[in-house]
């Protein structure tokens, strides 16, 4: 074997040949003209996306999709990004949804800030992992910046934490891991992390109102606990947590033998975007010593809101918090976190890897975020994106966003009021309204309603939501973008109610 080391220009000649070759895709120094070629061929793809689309929806239907996709042979390469382009916009750009168009009024999707999209930029070229510091360098402080900013909102003190999140189901299991285990430690001496549930687990209550994310009987489920451990209280007639059945249910619960362990309040319903009353279920769980998680996911707009801030009184009692930044501050997915009011109650969480976080490291000379996540070693600095938005715009003009948006919301249900053709089923603290079509000559109003938003749907000019109440289907609107009308909405009822004559004619 040959260990002579070759001359410098050799060394030179040599790397030039490899990455003129097979490793010219190797994001790199030396290909970065070949990077800047691809991102610019793809935002000439974005620009397409924006200037062709007038309606949310292609329409397409989801056997035809399914058809275009599979004949596609994966083992075949392409040969230039054009082809590729080409491709991925006729089976993805053409019919993705526009959820910047005032005419997506379905879910709680967003439409996005540009200060975000330039900050996802540098996410993923630079692919920076935030677990530990040798990874992320200043973005393990920058998120902690965040964090601080967000616990300070919230009305927590310095002696908060939190933790970056994929999303408000994962930011739930947090706050329900975080309420049975300390629950454990401080009332029956067990640590669950070593030793695994406790006997008495079979028992663990949870308690939840009829109207919150399903996500916490899917995290009761994966815990061990069972979808048994949620109690689901009742609402009133606004479709809030019912503060006298809440009382009534845990008395019941505790007469049955069972163990309550905590309370997820729901600040912003998904159905009806209405805040759970968070001041009276902070004191119920004060009086039972026991963790109150708020699931803030979609009310955390509020928190720079002057105007509608009191809303969420009470939040800053609440143990833990769940927040999407990619529901409410306009950010790209994905964009969560966790906060909790205690920082030392994380030491829950943390294990010791010794080729991450070894028990000898001093987490303050070397902090490793990973101390903090439940199931994401590797994990994205979506935290930039939120900084960038921050930097660029500030939080007054994102309040202004929500302000506007929750305006709107009033106004339209004003609208909606005032016309008999329509029936608004509640007013919304947010920005959801859930309301029907109504002929009187229909008795069916379900299947009237179920034909106006299939209609709407398939022809892709306007995209509304659905849920069911009681067994009676209605339509929804979710607002979420600061550029739509009351005249685009009242375009919008038109055409319901065009869609709404033809039933029974069409069919």
């Amino acid at each position: 074997m040959n260990n002579e080391i070759l001359p410098h220009e050799e060394v030179i000649n040599d790397t030039l040949n490899h990455f003129s070759g097979k490793f010219e895709n190797i994001f790199h120094q030396d290909n970065y003209d070949h990077y800047r070629s691809a991102i610019h061929d793809t935002l000439d793809l974005v620009g397409t996306f924006l200037h062709r689309n007038d309606k949310p929806f292609s329409g397409i239907e989801a056997k035809t999709m399914k058809k275009m996709v599979q004949h596609i042979d994966l083992n075949q390469k392409l040969s230039s990004y054009e082809e590729v382009l080409k491709e991925v916009d006729e089976i993805y750009v053409q019919h993705a949804t526009a959820f910047h168009l005032p005419q997506y009024v379905a879910h709680l999707n967003c439409p996005i800030v540009i200060p975000a999209l330039a900050g996802e930029i540098l996410v993923s070229a630079i692919n920076s992992s935030q677990d530990t510091y040798d990874q992320s360098a200043g973005g393990t402080f920058m998120e902690r910046k965040l964090i601080d900013w967000t616990a300070e909102r919230l009305g927590y003190t310095t002696e908060s934490d939190g933790v970056f999140t994929a999303g408000g189901s994962q930011s739930n299991l947090m706050g329900l891991v975080m309420m049975r285990d300390v629950f454990s430690q401080k009332n029956l001496n067990h640590n669950i992390k070593q030793d695994g549930l406790p006997p008495e687990a079979s028992r663990f209550r949870i308690f939840i109102s009829d109207k919150a994310h399903f996500s916490n009987s899917k995290n009761a489920s994966i815990m061990g606990l069972g979808e048994k451990s949620i109690v689901k209280v009742p609402t009133d007639n606004e479709f809030r947590m019912d503060i006298t059945m809440l009382q009534k249910y845990m008395k019941r619960e505790i007469l049955l033998g069972n163990i309550p362990i905590g309370i997820i309040a729901t600040a912003g319903t998904t159905d009806f975007g209405n805040v759970d009353p968070l001041e009276d279920i902070a004191n119920i769980a004060a009086q039972h010593n026991i963790w109150m998680h708020v699931d803030a996911a979609y009310g955390c707009a509020l928190l720079l809101s002057a105007k509608y801030r009191h809303l969420l009184n009470g939040i800053e009692k609440a143990d833990s918090v769940t927040i999407d930044y990619h529901k409410s501050f306009f950010q790209p997915i994905s964009s969560s976190a966790f906060i909790v009011k205690n920082k030392r109650e994380l030491r829950i969480l943390k294990h010791h890897a010794d080729y991450l976080n070894p028990a000898e490291m001093d987490e303050e000379e070397i902090p490793a975020q990973i101390n903090k996540s439940i199931i994401q070693s590797t994990r994205r600095f979506d935290a930039l994106k939120l900084w960038f938005t921050l930097r660029m715009m500030g939080q007054e003009q994102l309040a202004e966003y929500t302000d506007r948006i929750i305006d709107l919301t009033k106004d339209v249900a004003e609208m909606i009021t005032e016309n008999q053709e329509f029936e608004l089923l509640t007013h919304t603290d947010l920005s959801v309204l859930v309301f029907r079509y109504l002929r009187s000559d229909i008795e069916d109003l379900n299947a009237l309603n179920l034909h106006v938003k299939m209609k709407l749907f398939y022809s892709g000019e306007i995209l509304v939501a659905s849920t069911k109440v009681d067994g009676q289907f209605y339509l929804k609107f979710t607002f979420l973008n600061p550029i739509t009308t009351t005249e685009d909405v009242h375009q919008i009822l038109n055409t319901i109610k065009k869609h709404g004559e033809d039933f029974g004619t069409t069919n």
